[in-house]
């Protein structure tokens, strides 16, 4: 499907219209890894069990949250790119290099960990990809956003990996 950009033909932000559609796209894969990570921490947060629960338990609660706020500001980035942003469950699943979270066999604590360690580490190294494409546009909006969630991804696999050393 080819998207055009509506009400933006006077849209001025020092980028043009093919650098807008090349970062915007880089945004949209990356949000859809970022929903479907946010979905599969809030799965694990309601089905997690054994030792390591409470801390688990609140931790990735912590961390869905922390998701939540971020698909949002970056499905903002993407429209104020003057591009649609994608909202359906088919479209992330379509775009997402993440694995969804299996409901049919809970997993066992560690695993899950290590799952969303592995998942944290995969949305950095393609938050990564979208930020050279953003940084090739000279658009340091969306890099900076990409800098940021970089940096929070960073973070969480360090903390997810903190559990288990």
């Amino acid at each position: 499907m080819v998207e055009t950009m509506t009400n933006v033909k006077n849209m001025d932000i020092g980028l043009g219209a093919k650098n807008r559609k090349h970062v915007a796209q880089a945004l949209k894969i990356f949000l859809a890894d970022t929903y479907t990570l946010y979905l599969k921490t809030q799965n694990y947060h309601w089905n997690v069990k054994g030792k390591l629960f409470q801390p688990l338990h609140q931790e990735f609660e912590k961390q869905y949250r922390e998701l939540a706020e971020a698909v949002d500001t970056i499905a903002e980035q993407i429209r104020a790119l003057g591009l649609s942003a994608p909202g359906s469950y088919k479209s992330f699943a379509q775009m997402t290099s993440i694995d969804e979270a299996d409901d049919s066999n809970v997993i066992k604590a560690e695993e899950m960990i290590n799952q969303l360690t592995q998942d944290n580490e995969t949305v950095i190294k393609n938050a990564g990809n979208a930020l050279k494409i953003a940084q090739d546009a000279e658009d340091e909006g969306s890099a900076d956003l990409l800098i940021e969630r970089i940096r929070s991804h960073e973070k969480t696999a360090w903390m997810l990996r903190s559990f288990t050393a």
